[in-house]
């Protein structure tokens, strides 16, 4: 239906939906306001850049409808990230000395991330205590032992009682490498260590130095050392290529006596049991921690 020039615009559809004449022809211009009288001549059409012209006044009765509320487009969420697969791991390092923590606070060791080598004989309890400790911190913590390491090598193995020799030696070397390697990963990603082995003193092939090299100076070593008949008692309770003679337990045990004297902290745990024993592991790693020993 036409409407003649200059006649006033219709009123809003009885549907209740508004009618304006942007609504009517989408995207032509607005035109100048209806009054009585002859329209206006219409001057040329805006081109492009020009100044808009305002809107037209409403006619009287008529109630423009509201704002068309803009709807957005919808962006798709971006997709969950997957909750399986490779999980990146900070990379190893050399361990690095401890921290000396303020004065006014006492070093605890149950809530520290620590690196320890817990040193002694066969049959001294290193691997009693270190699992005991290992199992009743409040931080993770692994329990790495150098004797299950080198038994990971079933067709070949060169056991050590059968006589120190090249391939004894190349697979300690290997099993103490993959220890270090080991411990600097749990710590990397804030899982404390405690490594066992029987350390020798006088033995530049099984002493400290490896360890240091493979695991870091921030390594805190222990000597577990009872008394001869307490080790020869443990031996006895032993059974595979874990026992040894008791030949061989005296003389070991006379080796280890060099660690006296050597700056290393040393606990004669002849007549503690497993959680006394790691309860003093505590209280010299609380001293280590403040002053770290010289080795």
């Amino acid at each position: 239906m036409q409407h003649a020039v200059g006649s006033p615009l219709p009123p809003p559809h009885q549907s209740g939906h508004g009618w304006s004449p942007a609504a009517h022809h989408p995207g032509a211009p607005q035109g100048p306001a209806p009054h009585a009288g002859p329209a206006p001549h219409p001057g040329p059409a805006p081109h492009q850049g020009s100044t808009p012209v305002p809107p037209p006044p409403p006619a009287p009765g008529f109630t423009p409808p509201g704002p068309v509320p803009h709807t957005p487009h919808h962006v798709p969420a971006p997709p969950a990230p997957e909750t399986t697969g490779h999980v990146q791991l900070p990379p190893g390092g050399p361990v690095a000395m401890p921290s000396t923590p303020p004065a006014t606070a006492a070093p605890d060791p149950t809530t520290t991330t620590l690196a320890v080598l817990l040193i002694g004989p066969a049959g001294a309890g290193k691997t009693s205590v270190a699992k005991y400790w290992a199992d009743h911190r409040r931080v993770p913590t692994a329990h790495i032992s150098l004797d299950d390491v080198r038994e990971w090598v079933r067709s070949g193995f060169a056991d050590p009682q059968s006589g120190w020799n090249d391939n004894s030696e190349a697979q300690y070397r290997l099993a103490r490498r993959t220890c270090g390697f080991a411990a600097r990963n749990f710590l990397a990603n804030g899982i404390s260590c405690i490594l066992d082995d029987a350390v020798f003193p006088d033995r530049p092939v099984v002493g400290l130095g490896g360890w240091k090299r493979h695991v870091g100076p921030g390594l805190l070593p222990v000597v577990l050392l009872p008394g001869l008949e307490i080790v020869l008692e443990r031996n006895a309770e032993r059974t595979g290529n874990r026992r040894l003679t008791d030949e061989e337990v005296a003389r070991i045990h006379g080796r280890m006596a060099g660690w006296y004297g050597s700056g290393l902290p040393i606990i004669d745990n002849s007549q503690l049991d497993v959680p006394q024993t790691a309860q003093v592991l505590d209280d010299v790693l609380a001293r280590s921690i403040a002053s770290p020993p010289k080795w």
